[in-house]
């Protein structure tokens, strides 16, 4: 009989392998359509760590209560104020006082919105987040709600400057009211495309609303997660960033308050020119240009 070439490699194989037990590789399964690999999101660290780690409730709570530590002595010196020379239309001196904040991640907590653009590997668009507004159900910013209260019960007015718009006001308010935020009046809430006579605004810029503010009270604190929440950014770039904040570096802590807010912001156009028509990945690729590698 005649034996196959194949065959005869293995009785040779056998032969040579005496009582040895040979492995054979076993096929590996493919994984099941739930495992597959997710599609990369720039996002999802930033939102895990917003919703999921005690470090950012952490950093929140140290803002607000060192915010709180400081009310009795800027109540006390009127000379003190948050708005920047040249956005105050008045002399503060004799005003009452107020403080100001931004709303989206400085008092109120969008990260589910944030978590829902990632599950769907979205980007963000203004009809999505109008929906979530109106949901009125955002939880409040780890201590903004014990600070704005506090504030409140020493005769400070608490107003809430923000780029959501007007139309999206009453939302809003139902879902400060519900959680307990001090809300003076529905004037306090002042959104994108206020109305402030005798000066024009652009885009989300808030100068004209602080400007509005200011003019009617002594302001003794600012607090966002933007710079553009504190004063105007002329320029649009990490170094002019840089070099505008710490031209008052002495404000922070002081009576400026920034709130972490590693999700969303205008800090990440300024990585890619400003230009969002570009495709994610042309704009990632010129974020991960912006690593700084040097020791």
């Amino acid at each position: 009989m005649r034996i196959q070439p194949a065959l005869t490699l293995l009785a040779c194989a056998l032969a040579l392998a005496g009582c040895r037990t040979i492995t054979l590789p076993v096929p590996v399964p493919a994984p099941p359509a739930a495992m597959a690999t997710a599609p990369a999101n720039d996002n999802l660290n930033a939102v895990v760590w917003m919703q999921r780690t005690a470090e950012y409730r952490a950093n929140c709570e140290t803002v607000y209560r060192a915010a709180t530590a400081r009310l009795d002595a800027l109540l006390k010196d009127r000379t003190e104020s948050a708005i920047v020379p040249g956005e105050r239309p008045v002399d503060a001196r004799r005003l009452p006082p107020a403080v100001v904040l931004d709303i989206d991640e400085t008092v109120l907590d969008n990260s589910p919105f944030q978590a829902r653009l990632v599950a769907a590997n979205a980007d963000y668009s203004d009809p999505s987040f109008d929906a979530w507004v109106r949901e009125a159900h955002a939880r409040a910013v780890p201590g903004a709600l014990a600070f704005t209260q506090a504030a409140a019960k020493k005769g400070i007015t608490v107003f809430y400057i923000s780029n959501r718009t007007v139309q999206q006001r009453v939302p809003t308010l139902a879902n400060l009211r519900a959680l307990g935020f001090p809300v003076k009046n529905e004037d306090v809430v002042l959104g994108l495309g206020t109305v402030v006579p005798g000066c024009d605004g652009t885009g989300s810029e808030k100068l004209c609303r602080r400007r509005l503010v200011a003019s009617k009270y002594r302001v003794l604190m600012q607090f966002g997660d933007q710079l553009g929440d504190f004063l105007r950014i002329d320029t649009n770039t990490p170094d002019a960033r840089q070099a505008l904040a710490d031209t008052h570096a002495g404000w922070w802590g002081d009576r400026w308050f920034a709130l972490p807010n590693p999700s969303y912001g205008s800090w990440e156009p300024a990585l890619f020119n400003n230009d969002w028509k570009q495709p994610r990945d042309a704009r990632r690729k010129l974020k991960r240009e912006a690593l700084d590698l040097r020791p």
